[in-house]
């Protein structure tokens, strides 16, 4: 059984940084494709950033250039770097887990591709 857990969220002034972790047991995170979601309310959730097993990355156009998202093998826990955070990142963030290795952008990918979900987390942004 896959668990994913979120760790990080918290409350930020706009321009500043948070590190979400998403810690990953009954599955390796050097298998699939991994992503991080986020919904704000009255909004669907959408998709901010994938990793695939080989590395590959994509970034909404809204976070590219401030968030990273990565991946700790022999930790097995996947990371979302976010800088220059804005009021309009306010959200919940939720880590997925999908059964295949290979990503599709994140302009294309739905919450459907994918299997596994941690529990969510808030972020809130002030400005």
């Amino acid at each position: 059984q896959v668990h994913l857990v979120e760790s990080g969220g918290g409350s930020v002034q706009a321009g500043g940084s948070l590190r979400l972790s998403c810690e990953v047991s009954g599955h390796s995170v050097s298998r699939n494709c991994l992503a991080w979601f986020r919904q704000a309310p009255g909004k669907e959730r959408e998709g901010v950033a994938v990793i695939a097993r080989d590395g590959w990355t994509d970034y909404a156009d809204s976070v590219k250039g401030r968030f990273t998202i990565s991946k700790d093998n022999a930790e097995n826990t996947l990371y979302l770097q976010m800088n220059s955070l804005k009021a309009e990142d306010t959200a919940m963030y939720y880590c997925a887990a999908a059964l295949r290795p290979v990503c599709i952008s994140t302009r294309y990918t739905r919450p459907t591709d994918f299997n596994d979900w941690g529990e969510g987390m808030q972020v809130t942004v002030s400005s």
